[in-house]
């Protein structure tokens, strides 16, 4: 007897789950299904499950092919597991490829084909669909939304849209999903929302594209060059009954909104500044790099650095200043950004091809705030006071490289259950975008 196992939570039981089970029993004689508790869930990160762990349970059991099925709730289950019960073959989807090889030690080890564009559920929660998004462009960041998307139980990532055929097969291969190239309408006809991830000259365009065609809306910044077109598309997607959202993942990270809140709470008494610095060394042929007109410093890290003081100092400043560095290539290098306040004073550092501290500072009158690099992936920081022996410690859960709690917030939005939008705000967005269109006219670009 050849015997299987196999793993998951089957959260929103939906046509995937059905046919990985179903090729999972065609493997062997016999197939054991583990199926994740909450706990186990939560503390490896996956967000979203809306379904208790005995109905999880029961749409396994309902397909016919389990044999048997037992829970998992702990690290290092698996090899346990595998030994206990003398399994053969241990499988799983091929979305997690190479990640269970050191299973191969104990058993053979098959990754599953992943089944493509998912078109329908077997089951649907009275209040919470499966979202199907789309990806609008393959680049760099694509493999990561799509890696991080799988931690968000009502989300699957079904297809992906490049005009570029080449770089569109070699996506398509490399991560087994559809990817479209020639139709952008049939695109969109198969999700219920987009990702924009294409380059930042072509984000407003799909963005009014995708609500035209009345799918919600998650894009990478900076979402526009002008404060009116941000303004026009928020307009837009509220009319429509859309979710429009920009991706400034750190706005979404559990451990930013608990440093806003402490800030906020007059523990390090009034804030009276607030600085904070985003740089990399990149590429030197990278897009950022070489991109005189849309790459440089502050396009592609500016809006990170103006976050914290936009969600701490507010929106309305009295003044601002800007000032760059220029490198060969033509691009900012480096940009500082000082904004004025009647009481304080806010600044955003950017830095591309130039190194700095990569920190987050903000100074009050009883004590100040630090959140070391990187900052905007918050893992940790601390409150610190006059009396250098005293220093208040945070940390919080962070798990991966922080998209699924963008992509959470998202999901959220769309079915209904997340509440009001304070963690970025459509207004802060639009201020964000009359920044970047202050710089753009001292480059000379608009």
């Amino acid at each position: 007897m050849v015997k299987v196992i196999t793993y998951g939570s089957f959260d929103l039981f939906h046509e995937g789950h059905y046919r990985l089970l179903k090729r999972a029993k065609a493997l062997g004689d016999y197939l054991i299904v583990g199926v994740t508790t909450e706990h186990y869930d939560e503390s490896r990160g996956k967000l979203n499950l809306m379904d208790p762990i005995m109905t999880r349970i029961e749409n396994v059991r309902a397909t016919g092919f389990a044999d048997e099925i037992i829970v998992e709730d702990h690290d290092g289950q698996k090899i346990d597991d595998i030994q206990r019960y003398n399994v053969d073959i241990f499988t799983v989807g091929s979305d997690w490829k190479g990640y269970f090889d050191y299973l191969n030690a104990y058993c053979k080890v098959i990754y599953l084909e992943r089944t493509p564009n998912v078109s329908s559920t077997l089951r649907r929660n009275s209040l919470i669909r499966i979202t199907k998004i789309g990806i609008i462009g393959t680049g760099r960041i694509a493999p990561r939304f799509l890696d991080e998307s799988k931690y968000v139980s009502s989300v699957v990532v079904s297809c992906a849209y490049n005009p570029d055929k080449a770089d569109g097969r070699r996506f398509q291969d490399r991560f087994q999903i559809r990817v479209y190239s020639d139709s952008f309408v049939e695109f969109l006809e198969q999700v219920d929302a987009v990702y924009v991830a294409s380059p930042n000259e072509t984000h407003a365009g799909y963005v009014w594209k995708a609500l035209e065609a009345g799918k919600h809306v998650l894009c990478e910044k900076p979402m526009t060059f002008t404060c009116n077109e941000t303004r026009e598309l928020y307009d837009y997607a509220n009319s429509k009954g859309k979710v429009l959202m920009e991706g400034i993942r750190t706005a979404y990270l559990p451990g930013f909104q608990q440093l806003i809140n402490v800030a906020r709470s007059g523990v390090i008494g009034e804030i009276r500044d607030v600085e904070a610095c985003f740089s990399r060394l990149a590429d030197p042929s990278s897009r950022e790099m070489t991109d005189a007109k849309y790459g440089g410093a502050f396009l592609e890290y500016g809006s990170y650095s103006l976050l914290p003081v936009f969600k701490l100092l507010g929106i309305h400043y009295q003044d601002v200043r800007i000032d760059f560095i220029t490198s060969a290539s033509g691009i900012d290098a480096y940009t500082k950004i000082l904004l004025r306040y009647e009481t304080a004073l806010g600044s955003s550092k950017s830095g591309a091809g130039v190194k700095s501290e990569g920190q987050l500072i903000v100074a009050g009158t009883n004590g100040y705030i630090l959140a070391q690099s990187p900052w905007w992936l918050t893992r940790a920081f601390d409150v610190r006071y006059e009396d250098p022996n005293r220093i208040d410690h945070y940390e919080s859960n962070f798990k991966g490289d922080g998209f699924r709690y963008e992509i959470n917030e998202f999901a959220g939005k769309i079915n209904g259950y997340g509440g009001a939008s304070y963690k970025l705000t459509p207004e802060e967005s639009i201020a964000m975008a009359d920044i970047v269109e202050r710089f753009m006219k001292k480059r000379g670009i608009l």
